[in-house]
């Protein structure tokens, strides 16, 4: 059996993670090395859009507290929590993948031996037009969004980057590739 493996997947808003996870998830669903755990967030999900579980911020701490979260962190006055079940996955060899912050990075990398890092990055403007899709901001907010890009991955930390500017195919093989050769 394998080891298992935590896939942290970062980016700046707009990138496609959600859309990259999303084609991964039902390209891979018939291969059981592989998990993707549901993350918890204290906003509503747009189906169309996002892949998460919401709770009200009170009962995200009262279930923080209890220890429902591997992993948990605050982004746009938000909190947002991965479910402590990854334990599970993992022990049993299983590839975990999860959308996550950069702020956890180090965190992750401290709790989790085999833990890797995908960038999913696309050009400002593909991100913008995606941001402004959404519909959840207004145009000032997304510009605002465009100009915080947010932090770094930590010094000395490798990561593979995952171009999703041009064609969404191209994306979702370069992400299902970087996930099988974590799984073999």
């Amino acid at each position: 059996m394998h080891q298992g493996a935590l896939v942290l997947v970062v980016g700046p808003s707009g990138a496609g993670k959600d859309t990259l996870i999303a084609a991964a998830k039902a390209a891979l669903a018939e291969d059981a090395r592989f998990v993707f755990p549901r993350r918890v967030v204290t906003r509503t999900a747009v189906a169309a859009l996002e892949d998460h579980d919401t709770v009200e911020p009170h009962e995200f701490q009262r279930l923080k507290l209890s220890g429902a979260y591997a992993l948990d962190w605050e982004a746009h006055g938000l909190s947002y929590g991965v479910p402590a079940a990854i334990d599970a996955a993992l022990a049993a060899g299983q590839v975990v993948v999860v959308n996550t912050s950069r702020r956890v990075i180090e965190r992750a990398m401290e709790k989790y031996p085999r833990c890797f890092v995908l960038v999913v990055t696309a050009r400002p403007e593909i991100r913008a037009a995606r941001l402004a899709g959404r519909g959840r901001e207004t145009a000032a907010d997304v510009a605002a969004r465009l100009a915080r890009e947010g932090a770094p991955v930590p010094a000395g930390i490798e990561a593979q980057e995952i171009d999703n500017s041009g064609a969404l195919a191209d994306g979702i093989a370069g992400f299902v590739s970087a996930l099988n050769n974590i799984a073999n």
